[in-house]
């Protein structure tokens, strides 16, 4: 009787874990064959929405193309909008970040949008447990790391971290599993000449010596209280992986601390994973260790990015190229 009962229970469960498979593969067809013809660009509640599939697959093809949506959700926003707009002006197109005909025929692409993954052990080294908000203490770590798999995955492939889980749910992105994860693909290669910040738009442009649009990035310029800087200055250099010194006097008061620090490096760093230096002091652009925010909160003064649009950007930039801060 309990070999018949462990026999059913087995069969079972071998029911369910296939078709919990069937429905992650189901879930990944899905995104991979969605129409873009089909979505609708009005304005809806993030919280309340689930992702949508065609709008998954428009991001990380806007990806691909070189006009990053900032973090793949699965959920319209003013970042979607400008990375549309972004792909309009790289193909000669109207600039009006609207999903016309145009546009999704220039977009098609029948590569997969969403591909698997297996977690590797170097995927999982590294890791800290928490990271506290309060500087003082983070100055006091070794390295401002990803806190889990699942954050350092997430940003890899360009995605926001729920997403991710929705698209593996009950994972505990363990080393040796299979995950489903974006396919942005390679990074954006060439040679930035000149560099335009538009605070108002909230969006980064890189330019070619030829004039031609190569990236376009969502981005945080500055804010009310601390505003970026006007007009023109250049690039000094790149730091990958830098230190962060926060000093109040200079900068800007964080919690109780009122002495200088020195925060480790790391992904989860105030400034992320690239710091490009501008020719005015204290300034660069940067990454950022929330992701989600850019464009959504104010930052103090400095042009702030994704870790993996600033990664890129750093790549194509030399010292010299012209940044010009408008309207």
């Amino acid at each position: 009787m309990l070999m018949k009962k462990a026999i059913a229970l087995a069969a079972s469960l071998a029911v369910a874990l296939a078709g919990a498979t069937s429905a992650r593969e189901l879930e990944a067809a899905v995104i991979n064959d969605a129409a873009l013809n089909t979505i609708s660009l009005r304005p809806s509640s993030h919280d309340s929405v689930r992702p949508d599939p065609a709008i998954i697959r428009l991001q990380i093809l806007l990806d691909r193309a070189g006009s990053s949506p900032g973090v793949i959700d699965g959920h319209n926003g003013e970042n979607l909008t400008k990375a549309i707009a972004g792909f309009e002006a790289m193909q000669h197109l109207p600039m009006d970040g609207k999903l016309d005909p145009d546009v999704v025929q220039r977009l098609s692409d029948r590569r997969p949008v969403i591909e698997p993954y297996v977690i590797s052990p170097d995927d999982a080294k590294g890791l800290v447990d928490r990271i506290s908000k309060d500087y003082a203490k983070q100055a006091k770590m070794k390295r401002l790391a990803y806190t889990g798999v699942d954050e350092e995955l997430s940003e890899r492939f360009h995605m926001d971290v729920d997403l991710l889980k929705a698209l593996n749910p009950g994972s505990a992105f363990s080393v040796g599993a299979t995950v489903l994860v974006a396919a942005p693909g390679e990074a954006k290669k060439g040679t930035v000449k000149r560099i335009e910040a538009h605070r108002r738009a909230g969006q980064v442009l890189a330019f070619a010596e030829d004039g031609s649009l190569l990236a376009a990035y969502p981005a945080t310029i500055g804010s009310d209280e601390t505003p970026s800087p006007s007009g023109k200055h250049k690039v000094k250099g790149v730091a990958r992986m830098p230190p962060y010194i926060y000093n109040p006097k200079v900068n800007f008061q964080q919690g109780t601390n009122t002495k200088l620090l020195k925060l480790p490096s790391g992904p989860n760093n105030p400034v992320g994973t690239v710091w490009i230096d501008l020719t005015e002091p204290t300034y660069g652009i940067h990454g950022t260790p929330e992701p989600s925010l850019i464009d959504k909160v104010g930052s103090h003064g400095c042009v702030r990015l994704t870790n993996w649009d600033v990664e890129e950007l750093a790549a194509m930039v030399r010292p010299g190229v012209v940044v010009e801060f408008t309207e």
